[in-house]
């Protein structure tokens, strides 16, 4: 005040009047002494233990809490028949008969094929002469012998020549039934190669044929999520080719190995029963859903990364606090946490600009704080 008081001497004058310029410096720096009085006074009435001037640092959290959860993820795939067979010719020739097209039906037994058979048949009748004239021939040398007219050596090989001619006729009877081919199972046809008059060299692909009624689909699954999944397990079956409408199925088959470059592993699901109209070739998806089990989960935004792994921060007596974590599964919007997070645990999920271990936060959602993450819902489907 005296400092003020000496300046107004100065400015003002012998005769009181003070010019503007003057004025208007007194009245700049009044204001200032008025803030600084001010300023002084907050600082002594602040009493929440931080330093004079520190800045708060507002973040928003979630508490880490363990919940029964299920994980369930969508996987496309296309529909497959388990009984599928290529009919192959064993014998070349010409095709004297096919009675079958695509789409028909066939029962087991069925002739499908019939190829021309009169050279193995020629052949068959002379190997069968062949076998008799040996049958014949052993029997006389057995006589022979037990007249002791001709030698055992004789007998022996009357004997052996017996078994090579049986052998020869054995073969072309096998051979004569490879020119009629039947069916293996109950199926369709579904490719017709060849046609009657054909000259089909030997294994010739000529038909194929499937059940079906063994429809199934391979579906690629995360490395994590396969070791809870089990043979047996229900899955939602959706085909799109039929609608919305959602089929029962089962996983058949769970592959043993990993895709070492996606880390994923292949799940066979079948369909149990086969609905009206699907077919091999369709587009279907699958929802797989894993057993219910208690797991921490917190929201994908709170997961921070660096050189060394993955971390969070987590609010602990007023300040932010780096925490290294494991995660797992990817759950949604959310993510498991394996290792690192107790219950009760305060995870920062909003405010990370500027933050740094250490620093001291005041948490903006003390209400919405202690709401766990919401439950976990599906992945995003996946195309294959």
């Amino acid at each position: 005040m005296v400092k003020l008081q000496a300046l107004s001497r100065r400015w003002f004058g012998r005769k009181g009047q003070p010019p503007r310029a003057a004025a208007a410096m007194l009245a700049f720096a009044a204001l200032l002494l008025v803030l600084a009085a001010c300023d002084q006074g907050a600082q002594e009435k602040s009493g929440d233990g931080r330093k004079a001037g520190q800045k708060v640092h507002l973040v928003e959290v979630v508490t880490v809490r363990s919940e029964p959860l299920r994980h369930e993820t969508v996987r496309t795939g296309s529909l497959t028949a388990r009984r599928s067979v290529r009919v192959f010719n064993q014998e070349e020739g010409r095709i004297d008969s096919l009675p079958v097209f695509e789409g028909e039906s066939v029962r087991a037994g069925q002739v499908l094929v019939r190829m021309d058979r009169r050279l193995l048949e020629a052949e068959m009748e002379k190997a069968a002469a062949l076998r008799a004239q040996a049958e014949a021939d052993l029997a006389r040398v057995r006589t022979l012998v037990k007249k002791r007219v001709t030698t055992q050596e004789r007998l022996d090989h009357a004997e052996t020549a017996l078994k090579v001619a049986r052998a020869e006729e054995s073969l072309f009877r096998t051979r004569l039934d490879y020119g009629e081919i039947k069916a293996p199972f109950d199926g369709v046809v579904t490719e017709r190669l060849v046609e009657p008059g054909d000259v089909a060299p030997r294994h010739t692909h000529l038909l194929t044929v499937i059940d079906p009624n063994t429809l199934y689909t391979k579906v690629a699954v995360s490395e994590l999520m396969l070791p809870r999944l089990q043979e047996g397990d229900g899955v939602d079956i959706r085909i799109d080719a039929l609608g919305d409408d959602v089929w029962s199925g089962r996983i058949g088959r769970i592959h043993p190995t990993i895709d070492p470059r996606t880390r994923q592993g292949t799940v066979e699901v079948e369909l149990a029963p086969v609905p009206p109209g699907a077919r091999a070739g369709q587009l279907c998806r699958a929802t797989l859903r894993t057993a219910e089990s208690r797991r921490k989960v917190l929201p994908f935004g709170a997961l921070r990364h660096d050189r060394e792994g993955e971390y969070v921060f987590v609010v602990a007596d007023g300040t932010a606090q780096l925490r290294r974590v494991r995660s797992g599964l990817r759950l949604g919007d959310q993510v498991e946490a394996l290792a690192g997070l107790e219950d009760g645990d305060r995870v920062i999920v909003r405010g990370f600009l500027d933050l740094s271990a250490g620093k001291p936060v005041s948490v903006a959602n003390q209400g919405g704080g202690d709401n766990d993450a919401p439950a976990a819902t599906a992945e995003r489907p996946a195309t294959d």
